[in-house]
């Protein structure tokens, strides 16, 4: 008896540990995604090699898939094609996997799934959520993944991010780019903690207009690289969903039909 009642403590202690852990995650944004938009693709794998693939590969992504989105083969040579010239080639990276552990403390992963294994919305947040900080090895850190050990590609287009965590609720004010609460529940009491982060220096892509951030121009560049990793995960989603609908049009309209008419049929002997 005693150790069932041992382990309904230990089960309730566990789970509202995970409920504890839960409560302190960074609150998500929702990644405006659209693989049938062929010009976000386009931008999106612009930026996917000139940003991404100097350190994260797409093993499973050749070069010449990108002509489904509506690039010719001599667009892709000629702009995204940088370690290789044969088209048919998976998008490799280019650095050495042991230099990127040296670097880096770990090899950079390869980026071909990520969409699929993390998702679109916490990859759109995780974009757009580095800031300054000099603990760091690479002087950033990430909101989303705290104590990261990927650098701020993009920095020169957000420009400079500071993290605030002030006790209690907080009404987002000024240079505010995104703001969120987290809840602890510590002896038995509430701990609710506001983080805010600010844009305390403007990029290519962001400004501040009357002490407000205004970072619309660079959200829309990490959307299509988003849109980008999303349509690498799965680059046959359009076509399959395409002869998907096909599928189901034959179905109805012919199909159907023919199962009425041949049931008609038979049983037209039968009465």
């Amino acid at each position: 008896m005693k150790n069932k009642i041992a382990q309904i403590f230990a089960a309730s202690a566990l789970l509202l540990a995970t409920v504890a852990h839960a409560s302190t995650e960074v609150a998500l944004d929702r990644a405006p995604i659209d693989v049938r938009n062929a010009e976000s693709l386009q931008r999106g794998a612009k930026l996917f090699t000139n940003y991404c693939l100097s350190c994260h590969g797409a093993s499973v992504m050749r070069y010449n898939r990108l002509q489904d989105i509506g690039l010719t083969e001599q667009q892709i040579k000629d702009n995204l094609m940088f370690a290789t010239d044969k088209i048919g080639e998976p998008m490799r990276v280019a650095m050495q996997a042991k230099d990127g552990k040296v670097w880096f403390g770990a090899t950079p992963p390869d980026l071909s799934l990520v969409a699929r294994s993390r998702g679109a919305d916490w990859l759109y947040t995780y974009l757009r959520s580095f800031y300054r900080d000099p603990s760091r090895p690479t002087g950033w850190n990430n909101a989303v993944f705290d104590k990261v050990g990927m650098p701020h590609v993009l920095w020169q287009q957000q420009g400079d991010l500071a993290l605030n965590v002030v006790p209690g609720r907080v009404e987002a004010k000024g240079p505010v780019v995104r703001s969120w609460e987290t809840v602890e529940h510590v002896d038995g009491k509430e701990k609710i903690e506001t983080h805010q982060l600010v844009l305390t220096r403007p990029g290519d892509l962001t400004r501040l207009t009357d002490g407000k951030a205004n970072t619309l121009d660079f959200d829309s560049q990490v959307a299509d690289l988003t849109n980008y990793l999303v349509f690498m995960g799965e680059p046959a989603q359009v076509t399959r969903e395409r002869v998907g609908y096909g599928v189901l049009l034959f179905l109805i309209f012919i199909l159907v039909p023919m199962t009425y008419l041949l049931k008609k049929e038979y049983w037209r002997d039968v009465h």
